[in-house]
């Protein structure tokens, strides 16, 4: 009888090829992972539907939502959106081929005035194009944002509230802190007029403008009234802007291929 007759089984759990060795865990099967990704159960729970929609795009959408946060942590209750997490985001943006442009969708109240200066530094300087559209409000730093778009964009009820740069805690009475105020309201103030059609003049006036605002100074726009004082190029919502950012994208392949 040959010896391979009757072959020894070794039982499950036990590495035939060495016996004091655990057999490694199989991997998980593609189709399993995709299930678990993709299970009906988790979906109501993560997002409220049974199936999330989705499509390969050459556009990568970001939100700007809350309050930005920035060198402080927010309470735990507060929506915010993390300067941190938006800035890596960029970058890979603009190194990844397949990212042809940006959406942008903004429902901000404002917040840290250097990281929302520094998101909308880092959205200007993009050599790929952007479109931001302003959503329900975009306020304070978030007008900075807005406008570092390549186009923008606000729906008719979107309102954007424009006032001076304002701190919290402890400031000392020296005329080097007033001196201070000032500079970073001047950042705020070149980069506004710089990426968009107002004047410094209107820009100025809507900034320091009393009796609009209660217990505050500055001006709310509402809708048309953005794109009337030059601050938003567009109304329009998210066809219109996606239509644009297109447009765009074609644009600069053309430009592209005639350097070439």
């Amino acid at each position: 009888m040959l010896e391979n007759d009757n072959p020894v089984v070794a039982p499950p759990g036990v590495n035939p090829e060495h016996p004091d060795l655990p057999v490694p865990p199989a991997a998980p099967n593609k189709k399993t992972r995709q299930a678990k990704r993709n299970s009906p159960a988790e979906n109501i729970q993560e997002m409220g539907t049974p199936e999330v929609p989705t499509a390969k795009t050459n556009v990568h959408v970001m939100t700007i939502i809350g309050q930005i946060e920035g060198h402080m942590v927010l309470p735990p209750q507060n929506k915010t959106t993390k300067y941190e997490h938006i800035m890596p985001q960029l970058v890979a943006i603009e190194q990844n081929p397949e990212i042809e442009g940006l959406l942008l969708l903004l429902n901000t109240v404002g917040g840290d005035v250097e990281a929302g200066l520094a998101i909308a530094e880092m959205v200007a300087s993009m050599s790929k194009p952007s479109v931001s559209i302003v959503l329900g409000g975009g306020h304070s730093i978030g007008v900075p944002i807005a406008v570092s778009a390549t186009h923008s964009y606000i729906v008719e009820s979107a309102s954007m509230t424009i006032h001076p740069i304002r701190l919290t805690g402890l400031v000392i009475g020296a005329p080097s802190s007033f001196d201070y105020l000032e500079k970073m309201q001047e950042r705020v103030n070149k980069f506004v007029v710089n990426r968009s059609s107002i004047s410094e003049k209107k820009w100025k006036e809507l900034l320091f403008k009393t009796g609009e605002l209660s217990r505050d100074i500055g001006t709310s726009l509402v809708g048309k009234d953005a794109v009337r004082s030059g601050l938003i190029d567009e109304v329009g919502g998210v066809a219109q802007a996606l239509d644009k950012l297109q447009e765009l994208i074609n644009a600069r392949k053309e430009t592209k291929g005639l350097k070439q």
